[in-house]
């Protein structure tokens, strides 16, 4: 078993598992990306979003 907390999109839950324990699907991670200051893809994701 892992340390990490998992979140299902499908039912909403959270889950200490990979794989969901309610309607089995794929989890997700919950942790934030790393931040750094020397981000290599910023520029790129600024122009994203003013376009949007």
């Amino acid at each position: 078993m892992s340390n990490h907390i998992y979140y299902c999109n499908k039912c909403k839950e959270f889950s200490m598992e990979k794989i969901c324990p309610k309607c089995k699907s794929v989890t997700l991670s919950v942790k934030p990306a790393k931040y750094s200051p020397e981000d290599k893809w910023g520029k790129y994701r600024r122009m994203a979003k003013e376009q949007s």
